[in-house]
């Protein structure tokens, strides 16, 4: 049984208050894959131009990524984005867009990754998430969804078919907000989980992700940083800590589902200290256990209950 990773790998320039980067690698699969590799062997589903370094993908597969659903088109170009940032670093501008290879991009499944149990669908078309669950021969034991608000302007519909298959639905809560038509967080996850999710993250940056179930909620701080350097990939990188976590432990009960957000919490606190995936590839196993207990220690108290 396997994690499957779904998502594209991509070119970034960045520009944030702190300073800014060249070309650099990036994507949500890239986010996802290096950081749910800490926990768990990944099989990667992509595409790439004939410009992506083969020192990247050398990297990745010296994680235990198996690249084998990665496409190589060597006569055309990799996606590339590039933004910047506001002073809050909440908020971006989105300067270039080039989806190159991603424009028409068909996702494989390799026969070596039927044996999916868990399902990483990372940011993408909603057609194009949906066409690799549509390949699966047996459905996963978890199946979840990252998605965006332009898809939402954009392709509502394809959304909407998708969110009947998914079990969790990750999004952030401008996205939740739009999705539902709802200003309130809280009716806007009911009303979300009547669309086919189980399970609703609502990632709220800075302060912190929301787990919804049923009538559950649990609510997961943020870590209090000095800076922010770059938040590019940090809801990708959470999604990897999360979905690693849960593949590795393959317990996806509520309450395992509330540590996992706190691991996905305490890797995209590692991924905004530095440019694109440049922190992520540095932690050891020691710096990630010295996090999660920094978050332990920010929620733990003490109360006699009269």
């Amino acid at each position: 049984m396997s994690l499957v990773v779904v998502g594209s790998m991509a070119f970034d320039a960045i520009e944030t208050p702190f300073g800014k980067s060249d070309k650099i690698v990036g994507g949500a699969g890239t986010y996802i894959a290096w950081c749910a590799s800490n926990f768990t062997p990944v099989k990667q589903i992509s595409v790439v131009g004939g410009d992506f370094p083969q020192e990247e993908l050398d990297s990745l597969t010296a994680r235990n990524v198996n690249l084998e659903g990665v496409q190589i088109k060597k006569n055309e170009k990799t996606f590339f984005w590039s933004g910047r940032y506001h002073l809050d670093m909440n908020s971006r501008d989105t300067l270039v867009t080039e989806l190159n290879v991603l424009g028409d991009f068909k996702p494989e499944v390799p026969e070596s990754f039927q044996d999916c149990e868990f399902l990483m669908l990372g940011n993408l078309a909603p057609a194009v998430q949906l066409s690799v669950i549509e390949q699966l021969k047996n459905r996963p034991k978890l199946v979840v969804l990252d998605t965006m608000n332009f898809w939402m302007d954009v392709a509502m519909d394809d959304l909407k078919k998708l969110l009947t298959k998914v079990d969790v639905l990750v999004i952030n809560d401008s996205e939740a907000r739009q999705l539902s038509g709802d200003y309130s967080l809280m009716r806007s996850a009911k009303k979300i989980l009547t669309m086919g999710p189980k399970y609703l993250v609502i990632k709220k940056g800075e302060h912190g992700a929301l787990l919804f179930h049923n009538n559950k909620v649990f609510f997961a701080p943020a870590l209090p940083l000095d800076e922010v350097f770059d938040p590019t990939g940090a809801g990708d990188t959470f999604a990897g800590g999360f979905i690693g976590h849960l593949a590795k432990t393959k317990d996806i009960s509520f309450e395992n589902m509330k540590t996992a957000i706190i691991v996905g919490s305490a890797m995209a606190s590692y991924c905004v200290e530095k440019f694109g995936t440049e922190r992520l590839r540095e932690l050891t196993k020691e710096d990630i256990a010295e996090r999660l207990n920094e978050f332990v220690q920010l929620v733990h108290f003490d109360i006699n209950l009269v």
